[in-house]
């Protein structure tokens, strides 16, 4: 594999609206409209830069896939993870784990999200 394992990413919910305000909330960033060639798909997408490292994504709401659940847990980096965890519970969500080293690796910190869904925040410092 030449490039990082991940491409992409799709966080489903269930109120994109009330997602869309949670996340912009917390992670201080606007999400973009993409026209979805679906109907029933609506997709907003997270800020990215396709040209460098790291994976773009989206928020999606579909028919048929439910938000929540863990088998897959989404990290948003930041300069502070504790920045953004300070966000949480304003913007709706719950702390799941605050603000812990992962030795060399720098901090982590857990929340879920209003549509049920635990996502990660990372940073060096």
């Amino acid at each position: 594999m030449a490039a990082n394992p991940v491409a992409w990413f799709e966080i489903y919910v269930q109120d994109m609206d009330r997602a869309l305000r949670f996340y912009e909330s917390v992670l201080g960033v606007q999400l973009t409209r993409l026209e979805a060639p679906l109907s029933e798909l609506q997709m907003w997408l997270f800020p990215s830069h396709m040209e460098g490292p790291g994976a773009g994504g989206a928020l999606v709401k579909l028919d048929g896939c439910p938000s929540g659940g863990s088998g897959t847990l989404v990290y948003f980096h930041s300069e502070d993870c504790a920045i953004e965890e300070g966000r949480v519970v304003a913007a709706g969500g719950q702390i799941h784990r605050s603000k812990l080293a992962i030795g060399e690796f720098g901090f982590i910190a857990l929340a879920h999200d209003t549509e049920g869904n635990m996502f990660g925040l990372h940073s060096l410092r």
